[in-house]
């Protein structure tokens, strides 16, 4: 007898919370858990998310939608609840909630969702949706932020009943990170290079990044900076590059299928976030025995511990961070020595496996076992 969870999301490319659905699916070890993914199917929409999946064809399942507001997709969603006869939606964002908790009340099936992180919004829509998202917390059975920060605001701004809030650590998938490293890129030896990997958005704060590599390359020639991925702030970030005069010295790879591949050509990684949740690119360059450098927020302090398994910088200060570059440069026993406890602390902690375990616990305390699939389904 077995627990079916649809995972729902509204992807718009491949990023943290659709890598962090894979990474959860992949970690899966309970044979009693069975997962499927579905998304909508709209314009702007990416299925990376499916087609990077491991789950058979039979577990992947798209949403049409007639429009990015279409709420009769509510009832589509119900539909197929009903028609896979899934004991739990797991949704992801503000759109996919809210679809998600109408879809599981019509269905009569239980719920929970998990908030990667709040934007610094300022377009209206952004902010309905925010605004909508918060009040459909309330109505799931669990919420599961994956940070004591995101924990914080759940339950502060939003009001959630603590009963109904969990902790859940965010978690990468380090079977994924080891293939790559297993057969990095080339680089040049000589090179001091500062890597970053994910969007190129407002909240990445990526000017800070450019500025502070400009502060860097003036004393340290042979410096590189590779930004890998895509966003809306590419071209202002392309004409702050140029207008430094740094096109030489940096790199735009755009989106990458081998992105985790370039993570030990990096002799630092670099984030200069304004908001971020636990950020999985951040674990990532971690598990793969980079050192990593980046402002500090909340999310961030959880997985870096200053001068112990990484380099925190106060925030918005890009002189401090360019000179913990040199630094870094100066002294390659102390990047060896924070690359080495940073990887120490992902694995010890932030595994996606431990993080699959904990859910399924979850899942299973929801659905109790003689009503597990409604008991017929396997009959």
């Amino acid at each position: 007898m077995s627990i079916r969870v649809l995972q729902f999301i509204c992807p718009t490319g491949y990023y943290g919370a659709e890598r962090w659905i894979n990474a959860l699916v992949s970690a899966n070890a309970d044979p009693t858990i069975e997962y499927h993914i579905a998304i909508t199917d709209e314009a702007g929409s990416s299925d990376e998310v499916l087609k990077r999946s491991a789950l058979p064809d039979a577990c992947l399942h798209r949403l049409k939608m007639a429009s990015k507001f279409d709420f009769l997709s509510i009832f589509r969603l119900a539909k197929l609840l009903r028609d896979l006869r899934i004991d739990v939606i797991h949704t992801h964002g503000y759109k996919s909630d809210i679809l998600g908790i109408s879809a599981a009340k019509l269905a009569g099936v239980r719920s929970v969702c998990t908030p990667h992180g709040f934007e610094n919004a300022e377009d209206r829509r952004l902010k309905a949706y925010m605004w909508l998202g918060g009040k459909a917390f309330h109505g799931f059975d669990w919420v599961c932020p994956l940070s004591e920060d995101i924990e914080k605001t759940v339950v502060e701004q939003y009001g959630v009943n603590t009963h109904r809030v969990q902790l859940i650590n965010n978690g990468v998938d380090l079977s994924e990170v080891e293939a790559a490293i297993a057969a990095p890129k080339a680089r040049e030896t000589s090179e001091f290079r500062i890597g970053y990997i994910g969007q190129l958005i407002s909240r990445k704060n990526l000017a800070a990044t450019v500025s502070a590599f400009d502060v860097f390359y003036q004393q340290n020639q042979n410096a590189r900076l590779i930004l890998i991925g895509d966003g809306d702030r590419k071209a202002n970030l392309m004409g702050q590059v140029a207008e430094l005069g740094l096109a030489s010295a940096v790199e735009f790879l755009g989106f990458r299928d081998d992105r985790l591949a370039f993570l030990p050509t990096f002799d630092a990684f670099v984030l200069t976030s304004s908001l971020e949740g636990v950020p999985r690119c951040l674990m990532e360059a971690m598990a793969a025995n980079v050192c990593v450098t980046a402002f500090d927020i909340p999310g961030v302090d959880v997985l870096i511990k200053p001068d112990q398994t990484g380099l925190l910088i106060p925030y918005g200060d890009t002189s401090a961070l360019a000179q913990a570059w040199a630094n870094l440069a100066q002294s390659p026993e102390i990047k060896t020595r924070l690359a080495s406890a940073g990887r120490t602390r992902i694995y010890d902690s932030f595994s996606a496996s431990a993080m699959a375990e904990i859910y399924g616990t979850l899942f299973k305390n929801l659905v109790p076992e003689p009503a597990a699939g409604q008991a017929a389904k396997d009959a």
